[in-house]
């Protein structure tokens, strides 16, 4: 048997004639039916709005494999007829919950709204019985339109359909195939399906950026969605509004496996402008070594050199050498892509001297540190203003600066990224 394939959209259907089998017009499609729990990629009914002495039977529902396709519409194969709509939760309406609809597009890293549906007729089989000679058809669909090619088609409608399509076929698409498409969704809203793999590549920037564009249940969605540390990694990316909001609706216990992943500058940057209540129950739920480290940074102020540093830096004994320094990095469970250098120190704890982490890995493993080029030791106190670090990160052309005690003990590092964040507040 031949087999059909013809192209159309979710908003030419709506709005189709459906027949029954003598021709006699029941009503005209008003929504897309998917049942994901007998094929996601298929829609299995259509709801017509109904017409004449049916407008109130229980029957309001057509099995797409009930149907044939005729120059005037839909039409009911003989001895087809309504159906019931399956009492099922987790069905998808197209219309409803997937046009306008906000879902992300993983390749843009950005957010982009639902204009259209496309979709194949098809049939490739035997006969269903029901008319005789008619194949089962299907509908088929193959993809999102979250371009202007579906907006133009929508905001046509009515038009012949012919002269909308031919406009709309000029429109370079931009699609996002279905397979993309979560509709397994406990609030029956419709979600790009991004598995951990793919979220954890999209740079926490971006992620900030979608999180931004998405209305608050699609964001709440995404957030949870995340893993605890690349939560962490965003969370810090985003503006301190949208942090209040994004940890609102998440108890003490979740934020604080969050705030346990963020850098403790980060997280105590967090807590200060968290309520003090809400900041002491998130500190009660974390973990004794991380919660002191970020207790230590919460005494300072905001502004100052030790409000804006880390706690988590690579620091050796100044008689280390090289392979010494390499096992330092190789422990280190901070973020390895802000260590730009290594610090050396006395047996007090004072520091010394600091090494660029390019220049030790261009020497062998058993060359002393000490030996190792070094760069200029620029320090600051815990007291220095947000004004003199960043004056002096301009100065000497700064990656990192120390922050050292009244006794020089080295207590925490600002890096570029923090200055970056301080002049953006600034300005």
């Amino acid at each position: 048997m031949t087999k059909l394939a013809q192209k159309t959209t979710a908003s030419a259907l709506l709005g189709t004639p459906v027949l029954d089998a003598s021709g006699v017009l029941l009503g005209r499609v008003r929504e897309l039916v998917v049942r994901p729990a007998l094929d996601p990629s298929r829609v299995s009914s259509l709801l017509p709005k109904l017409s004449g002495p049916a407008l109130d039977a229980a029957a309001n529902s057509v099995a797409v494999e009930d149907l044939e396709l005729t120059p005037d519409g839909l039409k009911l194969h003989p001895g087809a007829q309504l159906r019931p709509l399956p009492d099922d939760p987790a069905l998808v309406l197209l219309e409803r919950d997937l046009l306008d609809q906000q879902i992300i597009d993983v390749h843009g890293h950005k957010v982009v709204r639902v204009n259209d549906v496309d979709l194949v007729w098809e049939h490739n089989g035997e006969p269903n019985g029901n008319g005789g000679n008619h194949a089962p058809l299907s509908l088929r669909i193959t993809e999102v339109e979250v371009g202007a090619r579906g907006a133009v088609r929508r905001l046509l409608k009515g038009l012949p359909r012919a002269a909308v399509e031919s406009l709309a076929q000029r429109i370079t698409p931009s699609v996002i195939p279905w397979d993309f498409v979560d509709l397994i969704d406990p609030s029956r809203r419709v979600r790009l399906k991004v598995d951990q793999d793919r979220l954890s590549q999209i740079h926490p920037s971006d992620l900030a950026d979608i999180l931004e564009d998405l209305a608050p249940p699609e964001r709440h969605a995404l957030f949870t969605s995340l893993d605890e540390e690349v939560a962490a990694e965003t969370l810090e990316e985003v503006e301190p509004k949208l942090q209040k909001s994004l940890l609102e609706s998440l108890d003490s216990g979740q934020v604080a496996d969050i705030v346990e992943e963020m850098d403790p500058g980060a997280a105590a940057d967090l807590l200060n402008k968290l309520p003090e209540d809400r900041s002491e129950a998130i500190l009660e739920k974390m973990e004794p070594e991380e919660r002191e480290e970020v207790e230590e940074l919460l005494e300072f102020s905001g502004n100052s050199a030790a409000g804006r540093m880390t706690t988590e830096y690579v620091a050796v004994p100044e008689a280390a050498n090289v392979s010494d320094a390499l096992n330092a990095l190789a422990s280190f469970e901070g973020d390895l892509d802000l260590i730009t250098d290594i610090y050396l120190l006395d047996k007090e704890e004072r520091i010394t001297g600091i090494v660029p982490v390019v220049r030790m890995l261009l020497s062998p493993p058993q060359t002393p540190l000490a030996a190792v080029p070094h760069g200029h030791l620029v320090t600051c106190g815990t007291d220095a203003s947000g004004r003199k670090v960043a004056e002096l990160f301009d100065k000497y052309n700064l990656r990192s600066l120390p922050v050292v005690d009244e006794d020089q003990h080295l207590v925490g590092v600002v890096h570029a990224e923090q200055v970056i964040a301080l002049l953006r507040e600034t300005h």
